[in-house]
C-alpha cells in the first residue's frame, strides 16, 4: 500500500529509471515551469483499513478507512504520484497537445485517440522515456485531458452514487452503496482550482457557465447528472457541484427482489397492472430510490407499447424499441427572457401528438401535471415521480398551485408507491440504510385510498391486504372478461414465474423485457417450464408455494 507518502512523494530520490530518463533532460526547454497534476494528500499510516479495491489498477485504488481521531469511516482515494524528472515530461507533453491536438471529424473513443496523439508526440519529439515512467505520464496526462480530472477516481468508482463539493477548502463527500455517506481527502485548496474543474465539467456537459450564469444542469459523458454553481456568485463559499452517477445496467424489477425492495406477490401485481396501462405515481423523498424504481416497473410494460419519456436530465433506460427520449432545455438568451427554452409542459404536450400508449414524466413539479393528468384521463397510461411523504401528501400537492389538477381528475390516477429510505438493525447490532415500497395504495378518489400492500417494520416484510377488495383488479377483471377469482390465479401464477427467473439469476433489463414478453406470448407454456424447473431448485412446499390472495 501507499499509505503515508511524505510531503515530497512528487520529487523522491533518484531511481535507475530516473537516470535513464535524465536524457529527456537535453530536449527540454530550459525553462519549462513544472505543473504538477493535481493530487491528493497521503494517507495517514495510523488509519484503520475497512477495505481497499483498484479503481485504475495500478493507479488509482479506493481505501475505506477509520482515522483513530475520529469515529466515523472516511473514503480515501490513494493515487500514484509523479516524480520531478516525470512531472517535467507531464508538462511538456500536455504544452505540447494543447498546441497540436486537433478535434477529429468523426466519433471515436476520445480517450484512444488520446492516446494515439501522446505516442505519436512521443515520437516526433524523439522523447525517450522508460515504461514505468510513460505509464504514469499517460494515466496523469488522460485523466487531466480527457476524463474527470481529480474526481476521475471518484467517477470510476460503481459504489458511489453521489459525488459533492460544497466548496473551497472543504472535504469532498460521496454517497458509497455500502458506507453510505463519507468524507473524502480530497480538498480543492483555492478558487481557481475549484472554478477551473467547474467550467471543464459544464463544458463536458455541453453548457455554459459564468458569472453571469452561475447555475448549470447538465449531463455528463456517461450520462451522470451535473448541478453546478460557479465561484461566489450564490454561494459564500465557492463554486459546488452533485454529481448523481448514473447506472449502465440499470436495477431491474429483479434487483428489488433481490435487495427485499418488495416481495413477489407485488411484484406479481404490478407486472399485471402495468402490463395493462396502469397510472401510476412514485412518491417519496430526495434519494429515496424514486426514478430507479420508475424505470424498474418500465421493465413490466408491453414490447410493443409506444412509450414517451420526459425528463430534464436523462436517467430512465429501457430495452423497449418503440421508446421516444424527450429532454427539456433551458434559455440560451441573457437579452430575451425565455427565448428558446423547452420546458416538460411543452414537452408533455408534444407527447400528446406522437400517439403513445404510456406517458412518463421523470419528476413533476409545474403545470407540466395537468397537462399529464389531462392525457392519463384519454386513456393513456402515464406514470411519474412526486416529491411527497405519502399518498395524502401527494395528492394534497397534485391538487394545489402550481400543479393545480382538478380533483375531478384524480380518480384516473390507478396506483400511488411509496419509496422511503429507512435504517433497519443489523445481526452485529448496527444499522444499515435500505430502501423500500412502504406503501402502495390504490386510489379511488380524493381522500378515499385503498392500501394493498405495507411494509412492516419489525419484520422486514410485505403485509398484503385482501385483495378481493381491490378496485382496480376489479375493473381490470371486468374488461378482461374474466372473474376476480381467475385474475388473482393469474397474479399467483405470475408470482411463481418471478421466483423461477429470480432462481435463474437473470437480472439484466434487456433479458428480463424479452422474457416478460414471452410469458404474454405463451403464458401456459412459460408457466409450465417455470414450474419444472422451480421443482429441481427445491421442495414443492418451499418453492411452489404461490402468494395466496
Amino acid at each position: 500500500m501507499r499509505f503515508g507518502k511524505s510531503k515530497e512523494q512528487n520529487r523522491p530520490s533518484k531511481t535507475v529509471a530516473d537516470k535513464d530518463s535524465e536524457k529527456v533532460d537535453k530536449r527540454l526547454p530550459k525553462k519549462l515551469k513544472i505543473r504538477f497534476p493535481l493530487t491528493v494528500p497521503p494517507i495517514p499510516t495510523t488509519v484503520k483499513l475497512f477495505e481497499r479495491y483498484p479503481l485504475n489498477s495500478p493507479f488509482t485504488y479506493a481505501v475505506i478507512a477509520q482515522d483513530p481521531s475520529s469515529a466515523a469511516k472516511r473514503y480515501y482515494l490513494d493515487e500514484v504520484g509523479l516524480s520531478m524528472q516525470e512531472g517535467a515530461i507531464y508538462t511538456y507533453l500536455l504544452d505540447t497537445l494543447e498546441n497540436e491536438l486537433t478535434i477529429p471529424r468523426s466519433q471515436i473513443n476520445p480517450k484512444e485517440y488520446f492516446t494515439r496523439q501522446a505516442e505519436r508526440a512521443v515520437l516526433k519529439y524523439k522523447m525517450k522515456i522508460p515504461e514505468t515512467s510513460w505509464n504514469k505520464i499517460l494515466y496523469f496526462a488522460q485523466r487531466d485531458l480527457v476524463g474527470f480530472g481529480l474526481l476521475d477516481g471518484l467517477m470510476r468508482d460503481l459504489q458511489i452514487e453521489d459525488i459533492s463539493i460544497d466548496g473551497v477548502a472543504k472535504p469532498v463527500f460521496i454517497h458509497h452503496r455500502k458506507y453510505e455517506n463519507l468524507e473524502t481527502n480530497i480538498i480543492f485548496k483555492d478558487d481557481e482550482e475549484l472554478d477551473n474543474l467547474t467550467a471543464r465539467f459544464s463544458h463536458m456537459a455541453g453548457k455554459h457557465i459564468s458569472t453571469a450564469f452561475p447555475i448549470v444542469q447538465g449531463t455528463l459523458p456517461g450520462r451522470h447528472r451535473l448541478s453546478a454553481t460557479f465561484r461566489r456568485e450564490i454561494s459564500p463559499y465557492g463554486g459546488t457541484m452533485t454529481i448523481r452517477k448514473f447506472r449502465e445496467d440499470p436495477l431491474t424489477i429483479m434487483d428489488m427482489l433481490n435487495m427485499n425492495v418488495l416481495d413477489h406477490g407485488l411484484a406479481a401485481y404490478i407486472w399485471l397492472l402495468m402490463e395493462n396501462r396502469a397510472t401510476a405515481i412514485v412518491v417519496g423523498a430526495t434519494g429515496s430510490g424514486k426514478t430507479t424504481f420508475l424505470n424498474a416497473i418500465l421493465t413490466l410494460t408491453r414490447m410493443n407499447s409506444k412509450i414517451v419519456t420526459i425528463e430534464e436530465v436523462q436517467e430512465i433506460n429501457m430495452a423497449h424499441p418503440n421508446w421516444a427520449a424527450l429532454l427539456s432545455r433551458q434559455s440560451y438568451s441573457a437579452g430575451n427572457e425565455g427565448a428558446g427554452e423547452v420546458g416538460l409542459f411543452d414537452l408533455v404536450k408534444t407527447a400528446m401528438r406522437m400517439r403513445p400508449d404510456i406517458i412518463v414524466v421523470g419528476e413533476v413539479r409545474g403545470e407540466e401535471a395537468y397537462v399529464l393528468f389531462q392525457a392519463i384521463s384519454t386513456g393513456h397510461g402515464g406514470l411519474c415521480t412526486l416529491h411527497a411523504d405519502d399518498v395524502s401528501s401527494a395528492i394534497q400537492r397534485l391538487t394545489s398551485k402550481p400543479m393545480d389538477v382538478a380533483p375531478a381528475f384524480i380518480p384516473f390516477l390507478d396506483l400511488v408507491f411509496t419509496v422511503r429510505r429507512i435504517s433497519i438493525p443489523t445481526a452485529g447490532g448496527g444499522f444499515r440504510s435500505v430502501r423500500r415500497i412502504i406503501s402502495v395504495d390504490e386510489v379511488v378518489s380524493v381522500g378515499n385510498y385503498i392500501r394493498v400492500f405495507q411494509w412492516e417494520p419489525s419484520t422486514d416484510k410485505y403485509h398484503t391486504y385482501p385483495l378481493k377488495n381491490s378496485v382496480k383488479l376489479t375493473r381490470l377483471a371486468r374488461d378482461l372478461g374474466l372473474s376476480l377469482a381467475e385474475l388473482l390465479d393469474e397474479v399467483n401464477r405470475r408470482s411463481l414465474v418471478l421466483k423461477w427467473i429470480q432462481q435463474r439469476g437473470i437480472r439484466n433489463y434487456k433479458d428480463l423485457s424479452n422474457l416478460f414478453e414471452d410469458y404474454v406470448s405463451r403464458r401456459q407454456e412459460t408457466y409450465e417450464k417455470a414450474v419444472e424447473e422451480l421443482r429441481e431448485f427445491g421442495s414443492r412446499s418451499e418453492v411452489l408455494q404461490g402468494v395466496k390472495f
